[in-house]
């Protein structure tokens, strides 16, 4: 293993990746769920993505670019659907989650790992693993570096998620949140159109 592979490409990932759509819908879903169980989807999620990234080099760049998009739009309205409909806390018992979804782990890490997943397939970070990969030619150290930039973002996203909680109405935060993923949906939608 490389330290220096993994280094740089901790340092190449981690920046490019903070601003990025799945971080946001990391941060979203975890003012809606338990962190920790966010982060376990999204973690599992990422993991997956840069194995495939390394595994596959470049035959993920011949995958269709305007299918990949599509999925994370549908993915990205799902998810703004299930918020708009969510239900008030009142009557709601400690299996269902504030929108009236079921809390526990399987369900919440589903959709975490599916909206990670697919809205990151095909992303900068995952080329850039890919690159970095061929660069180097070493895939584990390069893997490695990735995969900790990724969670690294994720789990400040979902910190941070948690936190907004304590700052903002419930209601404002889920309404303000659907209207976010209706948004990401459409730019997912309009990159799989161009």
């Amino acid at each position: 293993m490389s330290l220096t592979a993994a280094g740089a490409t901790f340092l190449a990932v981690l920046p490019a990746e903070v601003p990025d759509k799945t971080i946001l819908a990391c941060l979203i879903l975890s003012s809606r769920y338990r962190p920790s169980v966010v982060f376990s989807g999204a973690a599992t999620a990422f993991l997956a993505q840069v194995v495939l990234g390394v595994a596959a080099g470049g035959a993920l760049s011949l995958l269709p670019h305007h299918i990949v998009e599509a999925g994370a739009a549908g993915a990205f309205l799902i998810g703004a659907v299930l918020l708009w409909r969510q239900k008030g806390e009142a009557g709601e018992d400690e299996d269902t989650g504030r929108d009236g979804l079921r809390n526990g782990f399987w369900p919440v890490f589903s959709t975490a790992f599916a909206v990670v997943f697919l809205a990151e397939f095909g992303d900068l970070t995952q080329f850039m693993t890919v690159s970095l990969a061929a660069r180097f030619h070493d895939p584990v150290s390069v893997g490695i570096g990735a995969t900790l930039a990724l969670w690294v973002a994720a789990a400040a996203a979902v910190t941070l998620g948690w936190r907004v909680l304590k700052l903002i109405p419930m209601h404002w935060l889920t309404r303000g949140a659907a209207v976010v993923m209706v948004v990401l949906a459409g730019t997912s939608a309009y990159a799989a159109a161009s």
